[in-house]
């Protein structure tokens, strides 16, 4: 079972005082569960969970960014279902069962979408979304030759736009992903994840799910990674994960270029070779992401944390890019970001050579 939100880790995370509903959503089976773990909190009735005049479109928010977090949940129902093509982290981004996360950390693309406020939205329609995936994995066959996404599985991506772990703290959709993974011998699920949820090790998820520990050094997490479980933490927990029956890969993300960046990295490496096991290391792999930046994010951070934008909004080494959902980012230069990259391949390379890149971008 996941955490309950009586648990002290929980607890630090979600203080619920207010759960923003569409009415179908908040009578489902799902929705009355989430609303049982909290039950102090006031239920209100929205038509749309996108149109919340109190949290989108509210500059307001800037001043309460971790507080709405912190206090506020969202209930709706996912109205698209689709599984998009990726061919990165995964072979196709899954319907999501969850929109923005109780954690702050600075450079989250989620919350540029949604308007100066980025609390947990709960998709309660799990139903429907396990079944659509079962038939879109029933429909691909058998992977027909391997790629640098998985030799065998066709690897969907389940947390797109949230943490899967904090995830679970309010309702049982990654618990009812997981069992479905389970029993689908040509596919596996995905998530990356910055929060150690170790109830999530009573799955059973028999080799199906792929977690993926975003990992950076502790100085860049300490300032950047708010709310987050300690990089120390997430180490120590990648073996567990592996005895438990997941798929562990590593993260090393965002790389973030600044003064001393790679003596921290390297430290880091030294590290996970120190610390981690022989089965997690054979079956080790990792993807390397270069930081993305937004214009948009920039002046949120600047009303709430501007110590980020410090080493995030570094215009002598980036420049604008659109991205491909069509926004305006900023990245790092092209020269600069095939310097980092290599450099950084050349430190795992020297002192964690077991750790295969996946991909890096």
């Amino acid at each position: 079972m996941p955490l309950t939100p009586t648990t002290p880790t929980a607890a630090r995370l979600l203080q619920v005082r207010t759960i923003y509903a569409e009415r179908e959503a908040r009578d489902s089976d799902r929705g009355r569960q989430v609303v049982a773990r909290f039950p102090d909190a006031e239920v209100v009735e929205v038509p749309s969970h996108w149109q919340i005049p109190d949290l989108h479109g509210n500059a307001g928010n800037v001043d309460r960014w971790v507080r709405v977090k912190t206090e506020t949940l969202v209930l709706g129902g996912k109205k698209s279902l689709s599984a998009r093509p990726n061919g990165r982290s995964a072979d196709f981004i899954a319907p999501s069962t969850a929109n923005g996360c109780a954690m702050a950390c600075s450079y989250c693309y989620v919350p540029r979408r949604k308007g100066y406020a980025n609390p947990i939205t709960v998709f309660t329609n799990i139903d429907k979304i396990t079944k659509y995936l079962r038939g879109h994995v029933r429909r691909q066959g058998v992977k027909p030759e391997p790629d640098q996404v998985d030799p065998h599985a066709w690897v969907y991506d389940i947390g797109e736009n949230s943490d899967c772990s904090v995830d679970a703290l309010v309702s049982d959709n990654i618990a009812d992903l997981v069992a479905t993974f389970r029993e689908l011998p040509t596919a596996k699920a995905s998530f990356a994840t910055k929060f150690v949820n170790r109830q999530l090790l009573d799955l059973d998820p028999q080799g199906r799910t792929r977690i993926r520990f975003s990992l950076m050094p502790e100085s860049d997490s300490k300032l950047l990674d708010i709310r987050t479980s300690p990089i120390g933490e997430r180490i120590a927990a990648v073996d567990d994960f592996v005895e438990a029956g997941y798929e562990v890969h590593l993260n090393l993300s965002p790389v973030v270029l600044r003064d001393g960046w790679e003596r921290d990295w390297a430290e880091l490496l030294v590290r996970l070779d120190d610390e981690l096991g022989s089965a997690f290391k054979q079956q080790a792999a990792a993807e390397i992401i270069l930081l993305t930046h937004n214009r948009d994010l920039h002046e949120v951070n600047l009303g709430w944390h501007p110590k980020a934008e410090d080493v995030l909004w570094r215009p002598d080494l980036q420049q604008a890019k659109r991205s491909q959902s069509g926004m305006w980012n900023v990245r790092y230069r092209n020269d600069r970001k095939r310097e980092g990259v290599q450099r950084l391949q050349d430190l795992i390379a020297a002192h964690a050579p077991w750790l295969r890149v996946r991909y890096a971008f």
